[in-house]
């Protein structure tokens, strides 16, 4: 766990944010920062108490120590960071909103203290990048072995690769900020972090999760294939699981494409802001 009492919210940058009877965790992805989520908090935080953070990983954490390799090599210990953080702000039966990698850490966070949570939804997520026999994940393993060998030897030129890649290439902005947000990282710890989440197989967690569950995907995204999500809510039986997808490309709905992201989440949470409002503010 990283630190003690109130050092591990400070260690995360963690911050509540706006008023409200409910609170919604919003959780990062792989090489981001809780900045990703500008461009819906002015809105949720009319209806909502925000938890915003960074995790370990990301280059907005001041501190290089948090963040030890052998220690998070799998998703249970970011999933235990998860827990004690929202213990620590005393927080129960939240919405949980998890970008990318983060889907899978809020997944098996709600496996071992469903209590707190109301609903996850699931951006982009995936259990399992790999492809096999009977399961498309989007890549094949010389292409994950290829990647962490560029993480290695040219860092900075894998970084804007991977970020024309990931990223809506059709808005240069959303590459940009994801290019500058990777290269924030230390190359060691985006090329551990890599290997964690190119190399994880939680399709096993799928059926244990008990909490209703809303995942968002977009028409093309490069990371994850439509048929992971569908993929997903066939295995996620024990709870109700439900698909929403985003017309556009790229793996940052939220970023890219924040309005339709909203009218989306809206939909689903039950909240509806004024689309003037939408257009005016929350850009």
């Amino acid at each position: 766990m990283l630190g003690t009492e109130k050092g591990l919210s400070a260690a995360m940058n963690a911050r509540i944010i706006g008023s409200g009877n409910e609170a919604i965790v919003l959780a990062h992805g792989y090489g981001a920062d809780q900045s990703f989520w500008d461009k819906i908090t002015p809105c949720l935080t009319l209806s909502y108490r925000v938890l915003v953070f960074d995790w370990n990983f990301s280059g907005a954490v001041k501190d290089p120590n948090l963040y030890d390799s052998d220690k998070y090599s799998s998703f249970d210990a970011f999933s235990d960071d998860l827990i004690a953080l929202l213990d620590e702000f005393r927080l129960q039966g939240s919405v949980f909103m998890g970008h990318s990698m983060s889907g899978m850490i809020g997944c098996i966070a709600s496996v071992k203290r469903p209590e707190l949570f109301k609903r996850l939804i699931l951006i982009g997520a995936s259990p399992r990048y790999l492809n096999e026999e009977k399961y498309a994940g989007g890549f094949e393993r010389s292409a994950i072995e290829q990647m962490l060998s560029n993480i290695e030897s040219n860092f900075m030129e894998w970084t804007s690769y991977f970020a024309s890649l990931i990223a809506n290439g059709k808005n240069p902005l959303a590459v940009d900020k994801y290019e500058k947000s990777l290269r924030r990282m230390r190359p060691e710890v985006a090329l551990s972090v890599a290997k964690t989440v190119f190399g994880s197989d939680q399709r096993h967690i799928l059926d244990k999760v008990t909490i209703p569950c809303t995942i968002i995907q977009t028409t093309n995204d490069a990371a994850v294939p439509n048929s992971v999500a569908e993929y997903m809510q066939k295995k996620m039986i024990k709870g109700e699981t439900t698909i929403e997808k985003i017309d556009m490309d790229g793996h940052f709905p939220h970023l890219s494409a924040h309005i339709q992201f909203l009218k989306v989440l809206g939909s689903v949470l039950g909240f509806y802001p004024d689309m003037e409002y939408l257009s005016s503010t929350c850009n």
